[in-house]
């Protein structure tokens, strides 16, 4: 076999040495011992239980800001608006629970399929939903990404200086030039002061000074953008610490706001009883007008509740008048008058002949002519044995009715012709079984109603000061008299006035960052080869705007004064040049140019 040459296989000392040498004075990375992982944020996995952590801790600091940028985009933001409102449609299409819910039960027991699917949905409280307020959330956390960004970069642009002049100020799009025997510095002090009296924000550099204005612009982008965040703070604390309730209130009774005095009430989730304001009034009338003729018979032209009230319990007690968008100013809070209807006294005596009620029926308006639905529990109620038992009267109050129409309904909204159309059921109300009932609402199931000797049902028509006496000498009910209500709506919205001042303050910042436009103007003088003092004028706009060659052409026209061309020159393109062709002999007119074409 032939020999090996060790020699030539195994390096000698002086290179091992210097290879060593060479890798410890290296700048490459020494490789990493691991497994790679191709698509993660978290690199290469190093070995062992230590390597793991490490990598699935970078692997989920890069998915977060990966989901960060994805959600502060422009382009996710203007998804989310647009999901937002898609999801206002169910709420305006179906009836709310929070808006009517006796329409919201009504749609419900009309669509017995659709309701349950709904219900499940939450269509029947979308603003309320989890679904909506997600989208609601993640468009508040996306612009508030998105505009504190911008809103750095708009004050470092409203903080910036006018930039040096460029070299060639003759390649701008609009510029001016022209020859004069003044001193160069007395033409840029002189320009100096002239774009400081027209509201440019000057800087010298060299021998140019350099002038911007249009400032206001950054000034309207930033004020846009912030008020945008005002008005987002502002929606959710009206959401969080609201309170809105309604109540029915009867000529003559009156309202505290506290929680028990509410017929309906419903507030956001950091609100507490203690945020209510403490005032009350009593409604001392009201008064209603209709127009009686024409095409639009029977419509309201007025309707006004007078009261008394006072803001604080110690407090004065004042006159006002609440009318429809008329509200009542409380110190945090707004009284709505939102409904109006009548409300029949009556007296309901016991088989004892005892009083066993007295005083209004609620009544609910079912048509724009005010024909209202009436129920009355009696649940104090003996017999004429003097056993226990309950009452229940139910049927219309039609404050103008005419039986010509063939009809018990309404035929017109004021208290022409009133009548009280009631029946009369007798057995359990259900009242003590502790489920809650509406009080516009009478249960029959456990009832019998009221038959004559013929064995009709029993009904009568009752006008004022009529009596209906039951069969059976079951008792009886007295229309005493008639007595007007209406309903209020208290609402308490903390952010109304930052939201009503930011949207004033976006449309002002909007408006100034359309229409200001943002410029910038230089004016060169430097000594030219005659010894003469080339003066150079030229102008940027950060927008397209026409005006731009007027203003230049203005500002030219003002220095001259400080700086007159000199009689007979023609102006020239490059300082201490030749003059140049075509231009005017005018010494009072420079040759101003727009988009390179000479003016």
């Amino acid at each position: 076999m032939a020999k090996t040459d060790s020699s030539a296989s195994a390096p000698a000392p002086e290179e091992s040495d210097a290879g060593a040498a060479g890798a410890r004075m290296s700048t490459a990375p020494a490789e990493e011992g691991g497994q790679a992982m191709p698509g993660s944020f978290g690199g290469v996995r190093a070995p062992g239980a230590l390597g793991w952590l490490a990598w699935s801790g970078r692997e989920a600091v890069g998915w977060t800001r990966w989901l960060w940028r994805q959600l502060t985009s422009m382009r996710v933001a203007l998804l989310l608006l647009f999901l937002l409102s898609l999801a206002t449609i169910p709420g305006s299409l179906v009836p709310q629970t929070g808006v009517d819910q006796l329409k919201a039960e009504q749609w419900q027991k009309e669509h017995e399929t659709l309701a349950p699917i709904y219900d499940k949905l939450g269509l029947f409280h979308v603003y309320s939903s989890v679904w909506f307020s997600a989208i609601y959330i993640l468009l508040f956390v996306s612009l508030i990404g998105c505009i504190v960004p911008r809103t750095w970069q708009f004050v470092g642009q409203l903080r910036g200086r006018p930039p040096a002049a460029p070299r060639r100020l003759t390649r701008m799009p609009a510029h001016a030039t022209w020859r004069t025997e003044a001193e160069p510095e007395q033409v840029l002090a002189a320009a100096a002061k002239l774009l400081k009296r027209r509201r440019f924000r000057t800087e010298a550099s060299g021998d140019a000074v350099g002038g911007e204005k249009g400032y206001l612009r950054e000034a309207g982008n930033l004020l846009f953008h912030v008020s945008l965040i005002v008005m987002l703070v502002a929606f959710a604390s009206g959401q969080l610490w609201k309170s809105e309730g309604g109540k029915l209130v009867v000529e003559g009774d009156g309202f505290a706001n506290t929680l028990t005095q509410y017929d309906d009430f419903k507030a956001g989730s950091l609100f507490s009883a203690d945020d209510l304001d403490p005032f009350e009034f009593d409604l001392d009338s009201f008064s209603g007008t209709y127009e009686r003729s024409g095409p639009q018979k029977g419509t309201p032209r007025d309707y006004a509740a007078h009261i008394t009230y006072r803001d604080e319990p110690d407090g004065p007690r004042r006159k006002a008048t609440i009318k429809v968008n008329e509200p009542l100013q409380t110190s945090r809070s707004k009284v709505y008058l939102i409904g109006h209807g009548y409300a029949p006294i009556v007296t309901v005596r016991d088989g004892k002949g005892d009083i066993a009620f007295r005083g209004p029926v609620p009544s609910l308006p079912l048509d724009s002519n005010v024909t209202e639905t009436s129920v009355l529990k009696v649940g104090d109620y003996r017999d004429k044995d003097g056993n226990k038992d309950d009452l229940g009267f139910q049927g219309n109050f039609v404050p103008t009715l005419d039986l010509r129409t063939g009809t018990m309904l309404s035929q017109f909204p004021a208290l022409d012709n009133p009548r009280l159309v009631l029946t009369a059921y007798r057995g359990s109300l259900g009242i003590d079984s502790g489920v809650p009932q509406s009080i516009y609402q009478l249960d029959t199931r456990k009832m019998k109603q009221f038959r004559t000797k013929d064995g009709k049902a029993f009904a009568q028509a009752l006008k004022v000061g009529d009596t209906m006496t039951l069969p059976d000498g079951a008792g009886t009910l007295h229309f005493d008299a008639i007595k007007e209500w209406a309903t209020f709506q208290v609402s308490q919205k903390p952010g109304n006035e930052a939201a009503l001042a930011g949207a004033v303050a976006a449309l002002v910042g909007l408006a100034g960052s359309l229409f200001i436009q943002r410029r910038r103007v230089w004016v060169r003088a430097v000594r030219g080869a005659d010894g003469r003092t080339v003066v150079e004028l030229a102008g940027l706009g950060r927008s397209e705007s026409a005006r731009l060659p007027e203003e230049l052409a203005a500002l030219a026209a003002d220095l001259q004064p400080d700086a007159p061309p000199v009689a007979g020159d023609e102006p020239s393109d490059e300082p201490g040049g030749e003059p140049a062709e075509g231009l005017t002999e005018d010494p009072a007119a420079p040759a101003a140019t727009s988009e390179g074409a000479r003016a």
